[in-house]
C-alpha cells in the first residue's frame, strides 16, 4: 500500500547538526525534500524562486499570513520568513515526506496547525556544551561574536527539548542518521499514513463472510 507523507521537524540549537542531518536524509531518500520558506528579503545572486525560497513583498506575505497560507512564520532581522501551506500539503498527498529545518517556535507553530496528525517531531541535542562551542567556531561561518550570541541562545533553546517526539543525542554523526532513518520507517508505517489501509481491512472481512 502507499504511504501519505509525513512532516518532519527537525530542531537543535544552532551547531548540534539539524541542517547536516536533513540533507543527508534528502541524499539517499528520493521521495523527501525540504520545504521551501518564503521570504521578504530580496533574492541574492545565484538564487532561485522556488529552489532556494518563494520571495515575495512584506504586503503580499502578510496577506498569506492572514490568509492562514503560512503553516509558520517568523521576522528575523526585519525580514519576514514562513513556510508556505500549499506545497507542503502536495507533496504530503503524493506520498513525499517534507523536511523543516526550523527552531522551536517554528515547530510549534507547524505542531498547531490543522497538519499536526502527519507531525513527527524530533530535537538534536550536542554531545556537549563544549563540542556544540567547537563545531560553531570550526565551521566557520560565523565571527566571534555570532559565535557567542548563538552560544547564549543554546540553554534556551536546549530547554524546549520536551516538547518533541523523539530527542537524539548527535555525538556521532552516521549513528545519528541511522536512528533518524528508523524513526522515518517506524512512523511511516503509523495506520493514519497507510493509504487504502480500510480498504484492505474491509476486504479481508469480505473474506471471512465469503467462507
Amino acid at each position: 500500500m502507499s504511504t501519505r507523507g509525513l512532516l518532519l521537524i527537525l530542531s537543535s540549537p544552532s551547531g548540534a547538526g539539524k541542517s547536516t542531518m536533513a540533507r543527508r536524509l534528502i541524499a539517499k531518500n528520493p521521495t523527501m525534500q525540504f520545504s521551501v520558506s518564503a521570504t521578504t528579503r530580496p533574492a541574492r545572486e545565484g538564487e532561485q524562486e522556488g529552489r532556494e525560497y518563494f520571495f515575495r513583498s512584506q504586503s503580499e506575505f502578510d496577506r498569506m499570513v492572514a490568509d492562514s497560507e503560512m503553516l509558520e512564520y517568523a521576522t528575523v532581522f526585519e525580514n519576514s520568513y514562513g513556510s508556505p501551506r500549499a506545497p507542503v500539503l502536495e507533496a504530503m498527498n503524493e506520498g513525499r515526506d517534507v523536511i523543516f529545518d526550523v527552531d522551536w517556535q517554528g515547530g510549534q507553530q507547524i505542531r498547531a496547525s490543522d497538519l499536526s496528525e502527519h507531525v513527527v517531531s524530533v530535537f538534536l541535542l550536542p554531545p556537549s556544551i563544549a563540542e556544540l562551542e567547537r563545531r560553531l567556531k570550526t565551521r566557520g561561518q560565523d565571527s566571534a561574536e555570532t559565535v557567542a550570541r548563538r552560544m547564549a541562545q543554546a540553554r534556551s533553546e536546549i530547554s524546549h527539548w520536551p516538547e518533541y517526539d523523539y530527542v537524539l543525542v548527535n555525538e556521532d554523526p552516521d549513528r545519528c542518521e541511522a536512528e533518524l532513518s528508523l524513526i522515518i520507517e517506524a512512523e511511516r508505517l503509523r495506520p493514519l499514513r497507510q493509504l487504502g489501509l480500510v480498504d484492505k481491512v474491509r476486504g479481508l472481512n469480505d473474506e471471512f463472510d465469503a467462507r
